[in-house]
């Protein structure tokens, strides 16, 4: 009896976290929209470099907006970055939306994003501060979402939630799925269990007062997930941080499946160092090893065969209530039959992690350090 019901307990963690997503997201989805009618004048923070899929188009949405008073400033290192003819076509083709371009090569950390956004806070005239990827889009009510809840004081920060409804290939299919399938849940779990105490770099609203308390943007310059160190930061400073359920979409161009597998374990190993402990124990979360563990002790027998069925029918389950009900991202069922390969992938970048430090971002090559910082390795950074 006792070789019969190991491998139900063993996909039994996987299972129960599943489940119990689909609980926490209907609790945050199902929730009433909000209009405070807070308009507060905004500052975007957008550094660039290089151009990304559908640049010009990324960056237009931000000028559509259905809002009063708001500001977009660029910043990127070199005169000579591709990204700086289409910022100029876009102050041409908006004359009425503030827009500047900062272009400002120094540097004061190994995080070169951060760096661009250190030089670019001096042109920010209001007190709301957004900082937003280069490859999102966002809709016309997206900065009354991001704003909004700035109409209480103890707010520090706002983020917002991400999907990649448009994919390109079957890699950029694998990562958009992660989004919905992985990225998601787990940040209905942390706001359900520990309440949100991190931020989601796609879009982070923050004011002016919460970033001065933290030490500005310089306090992140060392670190490579900066979007997770300021959430924490401001939250450990005292302020609330917000949830939006206002979607922004995160464009992806091509991409190889070397490529998705590299920028996962960056993501992978950044998570490591910065929460060591909820890293390792998100392990058990895990369908793969769970899946194979159960067959294993099973010596793959009827039992054994049955639990993993039941992992893998509880996974198709999410995934569809996710990508349908929650995200309405489109993905599935479409790409429903790449889930197996999705979570194959999951399971190796978090397994990976654990196997050395390095990692590779806008092709230079850094070390992370425990703590989530970050040191130079190899060639000379490349701004």
């Amino acid at each position: 009896m006792l070789r019969t019901l190991i491998p139900y307990l063993l996909v039994a963690p996987p299972i129960c976290y599943g489940l119990m997503t689909l609980v926490w997201g209907r609790r945050f989805f199902g929730r009433a929209p909000r209009e405070s009618g807070h308009l507060p004048p905004v500052t975007i923070l957008k550094p660039v470099k290089g151009v990304d899929a559908e640049s010009f188009g990324n960056f237009a949405s931000f000028c559509r907006q259905d809002y009063r008073v708001w500001q977009l400033v660029f910043a990127t290192a070199s005169a000579d970055d591709p990204a700086v003819p289409v910022i100029e076509r876009l102050m041409a083709e908006f004359p009425g939306v503030d827009i500047e371009l900062v272009i400002d090569d120094r540097i004061y950390g190994p995080n070169y994003k951060v760096c661009n956004l250190i030089n670019a806070f001096p042109r920010a005239k209001h007190d709301i501060l957004i900082v937003c990827d280069s490859d999102i889009r966002v809709g016309p009510r997206y900065l009354r979402e991001a704003a909004g809840p700035f109409s209480d004081p103890g707010v520090g920060l706002v983020t917002s939630l991400y999907r990649s409804p448009r994919v390109r290939n079957i890699p950029t299919a694998l990562e958009a799925m992660g989004f919905t399938s992985e990225m998601i849940p787990n940040v209905m779990a942390a706001l359900c269990l520990e309440g949100l105490t991190f931020a989601l770099g796609a879009s982070m609203a923050v004011s002016r007062r919460a970033l001065a308390k933290i030490g500005g943007f310089e306090a992140l310059v060392d670190y490579l997930a900066d979007d997770y160190q300021l959430g924490n930061m401001v939250h450990r400073a005292g302020y609330r941080l917000e949830l939006s359920g206002y979607f922004v979409e995160s464009v992806m161009k091509r991409e190889t499946l070397a490529g998705i597998l590299s920028r996962q374990l960056r993501w992978a190993r950044t998570m490591r160092a910065s929460r060591p402990g909820g890293y390792l124990a998100s392990g058990i979360t895990q369908p793969v090893p769970a899946a194979l563990l159960a067959l294993l002790v099973s010596g793959f027998s009827a039992a054994g065969w049955t639990a993993a069925s039941l992992l893998g029918l509880t996974r198709l389950i999410c995934g569809l209530v996710f990508s349908r009900v929650f995200v309405r991202d489109g993905l599935y069922p479409r790409h429903l039959w790449l889930l197996p390969l999705r979570d194959l992938l999951a399971f190796s970048t978090w397994a990976l992690s654990f196997f050395g430090n390095r990692v590779v971002w806008r092709s230079n090559v850094f070390r992370v350090l425990p703590g989530g910082k970050i040191r130079e390795a190899g060639n000379a950074p490349q701004r």
